[in-house]
């Protein structure tokens, strides 16, 4: 389903980047961002079509747009995301000497190469979405987790009986959601539903994503583990779901997982707790930020198929305990990680630039 058109304002003074044609995280972030920014400033958008319903500019037009400062600003923002949006905006700022600062959100957990290290030196600011991704980034000015939408996101009436909906067998679902490679795990939540499912006879696990060409091999093999494991009927690969219907999977599922090797910050288990899933995550990405043991789900090793295999029984074996769970997973992130939120502390960054310009606001 696609949002109501939301207007591009004719003179923005913050300008949302997002210059990648395939959806990803960053995309699903923008998304969400948009319609929230938009009643909060003078926003514009630059990229490829997303569901918010803001048409994209063009980088051209942008640029174009972006020879004179807003009307009661010194300058307009730039709010980029991605190693190429830093070059075209210190592009744009330095060589072409137009009146913008850039913002860039980072979120990744790693040293970064030499080439992206230079771009970020350059930005007149930076928004960490860990204190881990800030360790990595020496000019961090703020660090903002991510924030869901409490309004899509939202549990079930009856979690218990939401199963039925699927069209599976079993009374429970638990599900792993994101692109099928090894990186994200996918073959980890394989050994560990082989290992669990046998004592755990009223539930059925789903893949959620889309296995890449470059990782079709991958997910033939890990089908053939499931087939002689006798379990083809319980494990199942949905192949990708729409972005506009992932929120229904959730909704079913009683439990999620999320066991990728590395993750800079990783979404789907926010978004899964805040339809009341319970959750068992490996300690990657924010998701010791997120999960708080016996209380809300587990926390398992990266990597660690055996040790997931033993979280998914504990959380399993008494659904109304994971249920339970499920409605605590909600309650931390309806607190700690709102959209409204995350756009407030963006919009903290965006003012702390007006209020440093020489010229004021």
């Amino acid at each position: 389903m696609t949002a109501a058109a939301i207007a591009p304002d004719p003179d923005p003074e913050v300008i949302v980047f997002n210059l990648k044609r395939r959806y990803t995280g960053v995309s699903a972030t923008v998304n969400a961002l948009v319609p929230i920014q938009a009643r909060q400033w003078r926003l514009a958008y630059c990229g490829t079509s997303l569901p918010h319903g803001m048409p994209g500019m063009t980088l051209r037009q942008v640029i174009a747009l972006s020879r004179r400062p807003p009307a009661g600003r010194p300058f307009r923002i730039w709010h980029v995301r991605r190693d190429h949006e830093m070059a075209a905006g210190l592009w744009a700022r330095d060589v072409l000497r137009l009146p913008i600062r850039l913002v860039f959100t980072s979120a990744a957990q790693h040293r970064h190469g030499w080439f992206p290290r230079w771009l970020i030196s350059r930005m007149d600011a930076v928004i960490a979405t860990t204190p881990k991704a800030a360790s990595f980034v020496p000019n961090t000015t703020a660090v903002v987790p991510h924030g869901i939408d409490l309004t899509r996101f939202v549990p079930p009436p009856d979690k218990l009986m939401a199963w039925r909906d699927s069209g599976l067998p079993g009374r429970y679902g638990i599900g792993v959601f994101g692109r099928v490679r090894p990186d994200k795990g996918t073959d980890v939540f394989v050994e560990a539903m082989i290992a669990a499912l046998p004592h755990l006879p009223e539930v059925t696990a789903v893949i959620a994503g889309r296995a890449m060409p470059q990782h079709e091999a991958y997910q033939r093999e890990l089908q053939a583990r499931i087939d002689a494991a006798g379990l083809h009927e319980r494990i199942r690969f949905l192949g990708e779901v729409p972005a506009a219907e992932v929120h229904r999977w959730y909704q079913r599922c009683l439990v999620c997982v999320a066991c990728p090797r590395y993750e800079p910050f990783g979404l789907t288990p926010f978004e899964a707790a805040a339809a009341g899933c319970a959750l068992v995550c490996s300690r990657t990405g924010a998701f010791e930020a997120l999960v708080q043991p016996g209380v809300n789900g587990e926390l398992v090793d990266t990597g660690d198929a055996a040790g997931l295999a033993q979280a998914v029984r504990r959380v399993l074996t008494d659904p109304l305990a994971a249920q339970r769970m499920g409605q605590a997973a909600r309650a931390r992130v309806a607190e700690h990680f709102s959209l409204e939120r995350e756009a407030a502390g963006i919009g903290a960054v965006y003012e702390r630039l007006w209020a440093a310009s020489p010229s004021g606001t």
